[in-house]
């Protein structure tokens, strides 16, 4: 009969040292808080000061550190410095126990709780969690931790909800929140509203007033730069997005729109611009404006014809999208001739000169399309008087909103009685049994007819802003043109305030058509 005669282990499974060794164990702590406020830093500091005490005060163990993060949520572990120091430190050997709070101050996020877990566990190291009593070494410990980081989820996402439901509450409320950190011109108010920052706001204004020049997001960005001017967030470069966030907010005239973007996903918190699939608050007249909303309705007409294509809207020169080709109506471009040697000179032509057919109308220098600017301003001055004077008789009237807005009247009146006949229809519907074919039918009937109502709507609405823009824009430059005298040189804000566009059919054949729509020839 054969004998069989047990031999203890002698080395642990888990970190590979001897059983009987006296070695002390290399003992971390994990602290966390996910808020700034005063009174979680009291709780992060208690933390930090009770974990070093504790593990320094155990003999058998050797401090190594105390891994924190401060102000940074447990949903995920992306953002969080300290933890992921920690689990580098000890996969290299550094740590062989860690202890913490609760498995909810170590990750809420069940699949990042346990994946890490098993990390550590695999070389070496182990969790202890105080709140629990789990160790991870333990038979039971991942099935304890299983449950325990899923109810730590559980209530993550329990207290996501109940603060978006509190967000959205107030956007429903017509509560306006900002990021007053980096929100260029205003501050928060004593009652947490926005609040006119003076000096904040002249810098607005001449982004507004610089872009209404002619000039583009990105010379304007280049220009604040070179100036030396921070941005909002107190970074040294502007860039062009920074500058079109700032041309199409809505709360620098007044207003505010609510819930622009949202969270999709409570654990990795990624934010979704919001397209349609909840719902938006547009709060008029919320707070002091900055720009006032002809000024502004003009800015976002101009912004909407910034459209991608072959005839673009571009602003890298002061003179792009600014010389049209008699011939086939594309934009004039820059072009280097001679470009490595000494005759190198830039000129412009049709960007589609040589594209298909032809174009026949000549090459300009800089020099000469300023020639021919001075040309047509002088005569626009000498005769401004008389500019105003048709422009009043004739252009004026085209440009008026009074039946405009006699229609807008009448379509949201007919809005109005669309909408009770439709309320109507669905409570009779509720109270006496109808034929449902003949309700499906009128209800069609209504609904197409609310849906006409209102793109007759969006429409009178889209053409009145057009007209104030178009009327805001030839007031400013008669007021402009009005105040100079004769030009001698050429100035690039001249060129900016005045010119619409330039429309090149020969040199000696050069129509300047100005910003009243009025058509000036000159010629070389």
């Amino acid at each position: 009969m054969s004998t069989v005669t047990k031999i203890p282990a002698t080395l642990s499974r888990f970190t590979a040292a001897p059983l009987a060794s006296m070695a002390k164990r290399k003992v971390a702590a994990y602290a966390r808080v996910s808020t700034d406020h005063e009174e979680q830093q009291s709780s992060y500091e208690a933390q930090v000061d009770y974990y070093t005490h504790y593990i320094q005060s155990r003999d058998d163990w050797e401090f190594v550190e105390v891994y924190a993060d401060e102000g940074i949520t447990g949903c995920n572990t992306k953002n969080r410095d300290g933890f992921n120091r920690m689990v580098e430190d000890a996969l290299s050997g550094r740590i062989d126990l860690i202890i913490t709070k609760s498995v909810s101050r170590f990750a809420r996020n069940t699949v990042d709780s346990l994946t890490t877990i098993r990390r550590l566990k695999e070389h070496g190291t182990e969790c202890y969690f105080e709140k629990e009593n789990i160790w991870t070494f333990d038979g039971k410990g991942e099935l304890l931790l299983t449950i325990m980081s899923s109810l730590a989820q559980e209530e993550s996402r329990s207290i996501s909800e109940n603060c978006t439901w509190g967000q959205r509450k107030r956007f429903a409320d017509g509560k306006v929140t900002v990021p007053f950190g980096r929100f260029l011109g205003y501050d928060r108010g004593e009652d947490g509203n926005l609040v006119v920052n003076p000096e904040q706001a002249k810098l607005v204004r001449r982004i507004y007033g610089l872009f209404l020049t002619g000039m583009s997001p990105t010379l304007i960005a280049r220009t604040l730069t070179n100036e030396g001017i921070p941005t909002p967030s107190g970074k040294e470069k502007w860039y062009a997005t920074s500058i079109k966030s700032i041309l199409t907010n809505e709360k620098y005239k007044g207003d505010a729109l609510l819930q622009k973007s949202y969270t999709t996903d409570f654990l990795t918190k990624k934010t979704k611009k919001n397209e349609g699939e909840i719902p938006q608050y547009y709060v008029k007249g919320n707070h002091e404006a900055i720009i006032d909303e002809k000024t502004f309705a003009l800015v976002q007409t101009k912004m909407a014809a910034r459209t991608k294509g072959q005839n673009r809207i571009s602003s890298v020169s002061i003179f792009s999208s600014k010389i049209k080709c008699g011939d086939c109506g594309s934009w004039y471009g820059s072009k280097v001739w001679h470009s490595t040697d000494k005759y190198r000179r830039v000129i412009w032509q049709c960007n589609h000169k040589f594209d298909g057919e032809k174009c026949t109308t000549p090459t300009l220098t800089e020099d000469e399309m300023k020639r021919l600017f001075l040309q047509a301003a002088n005569i626009a001055i000498t005769e401004r008087e008389e500019l105003i004077s048709v422009f009043e008789s004739y252009m004026a009237p085209k440009l008026a909103t009074d039946a405009l807005e006699r229609e807008l009247a009448e379509v949201e009146t007919e809005l109005n009685v669309v909408s009770g006949l439709i309320d109507n229809c669905i409570h009779e519907n509720a109270r006496i049994a109808l034929n449902q074919i003949a309700y499906q039918e009128q209800i069609a009937v209504l609904e197409a007819r609310l849906n006409q109502a209102e793109a007759k709507k969006a429409e009178v609405i889209a053409e009145i802003t057009r007209r104030q823009a178009k009327r805001q824009e030839i007031d400013q430059h008669f007021q402009y043109l009005r105040k100079l005298d004769l030009l001698t040189e050429f100035r690039d804000d001249d060129w900016l305030a005045m010119v619409d566009y330039m429309t090149v059919h020969r040199k000696d054949e050069v129509w300047v058509t100005f910003k009243d729509g009025s058509k000036i020839k000159a010629g070389l």
